[in-house]
């Protein structure tokens, strides 16, 4: 095989499928990179991947001998890192001794690599379900859910974002069992085409692994200029193709918690803060709350105003008044002020309302004045008095 390509476009490919190769490998061919080259479409095609995650991606090259070769991803990484930027980079494997040379114009880089006989076959979908989806409604639905994901391993199903395709709606969902971010994004607005269409089910429910969505997040941030991406469902596998890349992910096993029953129907407490204001208090008092217990706690003094305060044992404590609208005057509740602010941080109306009944039941956050039907429950804190 031999090749000769642009230094910014290989090291941009070698960077971007190498978020999936595996970091503790089973097996010596899971550390390297695939590398294939076509001479008749002069295109090169790089792939990782560690058995959960895949991402191939490809560009096009002057390829003057078909082949394929993997080569040691790290190594290759920091080598076309550092080659100077826009050059031509050279790459020749001896296809006897599975040697790879590395030639730019500053010098050259000799390399073992690894036949590709052995490397895994990415899966692709053949049957089952296919959907077009519009990358701008997916990347907003995904960043409005994905911060509330659980990272506790014990917790496997809620490491995870679960997504429901409907045929003019995608919903999304997170909860780590503390907290729960939902999200429907409708269709509406643009045309038929552009809907999600489905080849046999009438919905959709796939639970994706937040590591595997943080990748995807970045390739279809890329293609939101697109009027849609494929995305390919089955037997616990979905694929989302777009032009010249192709990320594969195996969902999360297992019936994803019925979310909607943990929202209450009705509250008898509404409080409407200015987003910005709440956010920047809620930043000021967490700098104690956080030195012991990340509680915070908020305190209706009058219809007008809110106590936000923290008391850090043998430490100190702080508090700030902030303006509030409500039809209540009296009424405490405490929270872990992190998820609090995860939540607030992802609300773009000016506006957020606080929805409560009880200080010991769910709390509401939800946008005032924005379209996005967002909905942030929170499970306050129980303080001793």
């Amino acid at each position: 095989m031999e090749i000769v390509c642009n230094q910014n476009e290989f090291n941009n490919a070698i960077q971007l499928v190498g978020k999936a190769v595996a970091t503790r490998p089973t097996h010596p061919i899971l550390a390297n990179l695939l590398l294939t080259a076509d001479q008749g479409t002069n295109k090169i095609s790089l792939t990782g991947f560690d058995l959960n995650l895949g991402i191939q991606t490809s560009f096009e090259a002057n390829v003057k001998k078909s082949g394929a070769i993997t080569i040691p991803s790290k190594l290759l990484s920091e080598i076309v890192n550092k080659l100077p930027s826009e050059t031509p980079v050279t790459l020749d494997v001896d296809e006897t001794s599975d040697n790879i040379l590395i030639k730019s114009d500053r010098g050259s880089f000799n390399l073992k690599g690894i036949s590709s006989d052995d490397y895994p076959n990415l899966p692709f979908v053949e049957s089952g379900t296919s959907l077009d989806i519009d990358p701008s409604s997916f990347i907003k639905a995904l960043k409005l859910t994905i911060f509330a994901s659980s990272s506790d391993d014990s917790k496997q199903l809620l490491t995870g974002v679960n997504f429901t395709f409907k045929k003019k709606y995608l919903e999304s969902a997170a909860t780590d069992g503390h907290r729960l971010a939902v999200v429907l994004m409708d269709n509406k607005d643009k045309s038929d085409d552009n809907e999600i269409t489905f080849s046999n089910e009438e919905n959709l429910s796939v639970t994706i692994p937040t590591r595997s969505l943080r990748e995807i997040e970045k390739l279809i941030i890329l293609k939101t200029s697109e009027d849609s991406i494929k995305l390919f469902y089955d037997k616990g596998q979905v694929v989302f193709i777009s032009t010249n890349q192709i990320i594969t992910t195996r969902t999360l096993e297992g019936t994803y918690p019925n979310y909607s029953q943990l929202i209450p129907d009705e509250f008898s407490k509404l409080f409407t803060f200015n987003t910005k204001q709440l956010i920047e208090a809620l930043e000021r008092i967490a700098v104690v709350a956080d030195q012991q217990s990340s509680v915070v706690k908020i305190k209706l003094e009058d219809k007008d105003l809110a106590l936000i305060s923290a008391d850090a044992q043998d430490i100190g404590n702080a508090n700030e008044s902030l303006p509030v609208a409500s039809d209540v005057e009296k009424f405490d509740i405490a929270f872990n002020v992190r998820y609090l602010l995860e939540g607030l941080k992802v609300i773009a109306s000016e506006s957020v309302i606080l929805k409560c009944n009880l200080p010991t039941t769910p709390a509401v956050l939800v946008p005032k004045d924005d379209f996005t039907a967002f909905t942030y429950l929170v499970m306050p804190v129980q303080v001793r008095s």
